[in-house]
Formats: structure tokens, C-alpha cells, sequence
């Protein structure tokens, strides 16, 4: 873990979001945080209690989940909800 990145507490804040919402998928993360899904996990497991960090992954690995585009429905073309506010390519959305 020597080369894993530092964020600041709003990023992380944010990755968590991002990774609890059903509806963003892991490569979005990787996207915006250079974080691919191995990172996002450890990042979960480290801030989340034991309880919730199985929540999420039974969640995940559930078919609930669509954090995966591979299995995600071809008619979703959008990573967030319409009624969420915008989210740049650039890190973080103003909030």
C-alpha cells in the first residue's frame, strides 16, 4: 500500500457516495479518482464498520447492484440519477 493515493476527507467522503450509490459504477470512480475497484474496496473496508462494509459488498454482489458496466442494461447510459446535481469529470461536485 506505499503507493496509495491520499484524499482529502470530502474525496473520501465522495468515493463512499459513489460507491454506496447502486447506480455508479466502479469504472466512474476510476474515472474521477484514479481509484479502480481493488482500491475502492480496501477504501470501504477501512471506513465503513464490519457491518456495513458486508452490507455493501453482499449488495454488490448481489445483481441489485449495476456497479459494474459489463452488467449494467445497455439502455442506462447515465451513471447518476437525473434529479442528482451535476457531477464534473474533474474530481468533485460543488456542493
Amino acid at each position: 500500500m506505499a503507493n496509495t493515493k491520499q484524499f482529502t476527507e470530502r474525496e473520501l467522503d465522495r468515493i463512499i457516495e459513489m460507491a454506496w450509490e447502486d447506480r455508479t459504477p466502479f469504472e466512474e470512480i476510476l474515472f474521477q479518482f484514479e481509484l479502480p475497484e481493488k482500491e475502492v474496496i480496501k477504501v470501504m473496508r477501512s471506513n465503513l464498520k464490519a457491518s456495513s462494509f458486508k452490507l455493501w459488498r453482499k449488495r454488490i454482489n448481489s445483481g441489485v447492484s449495476q456497479k459494474h458496466l459489463k452488467k449494467r442494461n445497455p439502455d442506462i447510459s447515465r451513471f447518476k440519477c437525473s434529479r442528482q446535481k451535476a457531477i464534473s469529470g474533474n474530481k468533485i461536485s460543488k456542493r
